[in-house]
């Protein structure tokens, strides 16, 4: 964005912080703001009706999400929980779309956003449902390293068994998946979360 397009978003955009454990909404909440993350780290996520979580996705720093109210009512599809301590940028629809009637430049730029986003989950859907469990944790972890500024040493931002959950995976496996990653020093685990990338070279071979 130029500098005029910043002011006018300057203008209506609302911070609001949150802290781990807390939910930016729950699922059938109704949906009226855009919310990019500007610190912190939120998990998107659905339960069935027997009370399994799947996680959707992981939401980082500069990530966005309720896209869909700035075109018509919609209710959210699934449950946002933050992770740790997270402060997001909040855009009504109403103020939105006057901005982007005013500026057809911002208009396009968010349209090439939106198109990016349902590429990356196209490209996730096709992970899940075709590739093998090593070449998806690659694929995972590789996205990690990326969104922490690809620093070599990183703390998963869930759980274990939670990100078995986004990867499609049970947990036995992941573990299994990770202590074979180790074995030939692609990665090095350290404590229960922490992760340093031994070979990216090598991982990116594995995530094909």
């Amino acid at each position: 964005m130029n500098q005029d397009e910043v002011n006018d978003l300057g203008q209506v955009v609302k911070s609001r912080t949150f802290t781990k454990g807390d939910y930016i909404f729950r699922e059938g909440d109704l949906s009226d703001c855009l919310v990019v993350v500007h610190k912190g780290t939120i998990k998107v996520s659905k339960f069935s009706d027997e009370g399994k979580e799947q996680i959707l996705r992981i939401l980082f720093p500069g990530d966005f999400f309720g896209q869909y109210s700035l075109l018509e009512n919609k209710k959210h599809y699934a449950d946002a929980e933050v992770l740790e301590d997270t402060t997001v940028c909040l855009l009504h629809k109403n103020d939105f779309k006057l901005i982007l009637e005013r500026n057809p430049g911002m208009a396009m730029n968010f349209m090439m956003a939106l198109s990016e986003l349902l590429q990356m989950a196209d490209e996730w859907i096709g992970t899940i449902s075709l590739l093998e469990v090593e070449r998806r944790l690659a694929k995972a972890l590789l996205l990690f390293f990326e969104k922490e500024n690809e620093k070599e040493f990183f703390m998963l931002p869930v759980p274990k068994k939670d990100f078995a959950s986004l990867i499609g995976a049970t947990p036995e496996t992941l573990s299994r998946k990770l202590v074979h990653l180790q074995s030939i020093q692609v990665l090095e685990l350290d404590g229960r979360r922490g992760i340093r990338l031994l070979d990216i070279e090598k991982l990116k071979e594995i995530a094909g």
